[in-house]
């Protein structure tokens, strides 16, 4: 059932099983992973069913630098479905390379391997509805498909490997149904997570403190406490519920906080292929499933090792659409619609020039004298994207002269001075804020330029074009977005013992019997990926350990 916390008596105490705080990708699969379980479930959402901008105030907080790194209000939602409601729905696994300890990059390694996950993630797949577990050309489709560009072979750089996207799901939108159907489920709105009691011994949690924006106090009392919040929410309740832990929850070796990574993300540039314009496919191939996916470049393991860098994949992606030199209609009208479209992509489209009444003409002309192609892009965009239940994921704008930029996303290193602390001010529940001071290091960028590297002299060796860019503004490009994409890592970190973890291999946090997270925060590195699909293979992995017994089907 799904109630509103607004309709509690005054300090009520709420029974469960099971709380799980935080109704988004994690909670709600967590949740949905619990049916039939034979134990009580309460899931504590802090919004509504709708955006409430007194309840997305609840994240303002600080930024060290929002050059570098956006206010933590931006890229979340705080509401039922979380930042699914928002999300772009690009998945793809974590590599077996990214849980291990690399001699070269310190503070890696995971106190379990990708054999570990690997089993959680087929079903992971069906949550967020991205067809079958199947992240290769070779195993997505049925016969040949594509490649990127054909004839690019290579022992270094593969371009075999594929994303998947999912329709984007809304988590509430598209299986808030079951939540509201099941016997053992109970969803709770506007119900605020304030503090986190622990017994006297601080060795297990007595009770959540809640509360709602309209002045209800209640608190919740359960076998088992799980955090789904997300990789900045995590620490701030963990740090600020102190009242027994001094230092905050879990945050004995001073680890709460740290470790603070997202991706380091860009476009960098002009790949001209020298190969027939046929022989390039930069855009999605459907898969026999019906999903859109598309290859990627990446860099292989091997030589990750050799060069002592981080995971690194790339795209074909469009030129410049800043600069109206393009004369290409459709980049033009993205141009001019920059101001209308969301926080993450309006974002991802500015390159900080200033822009000119000059600079609106050009682009203006540019729409004039395409209007074919320009009104066959926003039919297709209307079709296949507005109107479409599985959208179609980006803009893909074919190159007459196969001429492209590369669209790269990379690891970025854990680095303990990068990280979420709390301030002296407070939000309207009287939990205090936090201040994000995100930090890259020059690893991360000799990774983006190392990698760059392969893929240019690949590019020569196999002759299929040629990558131009400037070695000396690869800084620049990699941080024009500065933390960008809203993926919050590593600030409650798995370890093997205390001393390198908030939490163990089954996500428990150290000393704390009946508290568990199932976050992003969890993660020790970023890998190349976007974190939603193992956001939501952890959470099936650990729903197996609370139940104890076979899980309920997803469409089911």
């Amino acid at each position: 059932m799904i109630d509103d916390a607004s309709s509690l008596a005054p300090d009520t105490v709420l029974r469960a099983d099971i709380c799980i705080v935080g109704a988004g990708a994690a909670g709600i699969t967590l949740a949905l992973e619990l049916r039939d379980s034979g134990k009580s479930v309460l899931l504590l959402e802090s919004g509504g069913l709708k955006d409430e901008p007194a309840s997305q105030a609840l994240y303002a907080g600080e930024s060290a630098d929002e050059a570098l790194h956006p206010p933590p209000d931006k890229y979340r939602v705080r509401r039922f479905g979380g930042s699914t409601t928002i999300w772009g729905g690009r998945c793809m696994p974590f590599d077996a390379i990214d849980f291990e300890a690399r001699p070269y990059l310190p503070h890696s390694g995971w106190p379990i391997g990708l054999d570990d996950i690997a089993p959680f993630y087929p079903r992971a797949n069906e949550w967020v509805e991205a067809g079958r577990f199947a992240y290769t050309a070779e195993t997505a489709y049925d016969g040949p498909a594509p490649s990127a560009i054909r004839g690019f072979d290579s022992a270094s750089v593969s371009q075999n490997r594929l994303e998947r996207f999912s329709l984007p799901t809304n988590f509430a939108a598209r299986h808030g149904h079951l939540l509201e159907a099941a016997t053992n489920i109970r969803v709770l709105l506007h119900a605020n997570c304030t503090a986190i009691r622990l017994n006297a011994d601080g060795a297990s949690v007595a009770r959540l403190d809640c509360a709602t924006l309209d002045g209800k106090r209640f608190s919740v009392e359960a076998g088992e406490f799980v955090l789904a919040t997300g990789g900045l929410e995590v620490p701030r309740l963990l740090l600020a519920s102190n009242d027994v832990a001094k230092a905050g929850i879990g945050n004995g070796h001073d680890l709460v906080g740290r470790y603070y990574m997202c991706h380091i993300a860009g476009t960098a540039g002009t790949l001209t292929v020298t190969k027939p314009r046929a022989d390039v496919h930069h855009g999605y191939v459907m898969t026999p499933d019906g999903v859109y996916a598309r290859r990627r470049f990446a860099i292989n393991e091997a030589v990750q090792r050799r060069l002592g860098t981080g995971n690194f994949i790339a795209r074909l992606h469009f030129a410049n659409l800043n600069d109206p030199a393009h004369k290409s209609g459709i980049l033009s009208g993205l141009y001019l619609a920059k101001s209308f479209i969301s926080y993450e992509y309006s974002k991802r489209l500015h390159d900080g020039r200033q822009r000119t009444v000059k600079t609106w003409l050009q682009h203006a002309r540019n729409i004039v004298f395409d209007p074919f192609d320009t009104l066959a892009f926003l039919w297709h965009w209307i079709t296949k994207r507005t109107l479409a239940t599985r959208k179609f994921p980006s803009v893909v704008i074919p190159s007459r002269a196969n001429r492209f930029s590369l669209d790269f996303h990379s690891e970025q290193a854990p680095n303990p001075d990068s990280r979420i602390t709390l301030t002296d001010q407070r939000d309207a529940l009287g939990v205090p804020q936090i201040r994000i001071d995100w930090r890259y290091t020059d690893w991360d960028i000799d990774t983006v330029r190392s990698s760059l590297g392969v893929i240019r002299d690949e590019l020569a060796r196999t002759g299929c074009g040629t990558l131009e860019y400037d070695e000396a503004s690869v800084a620049q490009e990699a941080l024009r977005y500065g933390a960008y994409g809203g993926h919050h890592i590593g600030t409650a970190r798995m370890g093997a013992t205390p001393e390198t973890g908030v939490v163990d291999a089954n996500l428990r946090v150290f000393g704390v019997s009946n508290l568990s997270i199932a976050s992003a925060a969890v993660f020790p590195t970023s890998s190349q990926a976007n974190p939603t699909l193992t956001i939501v293979a952890f959470a099936v992995r650990l729903a197996k350990r609370l139940r104890g017994s076979t899980a309920a089907s997803p469409s089911g």
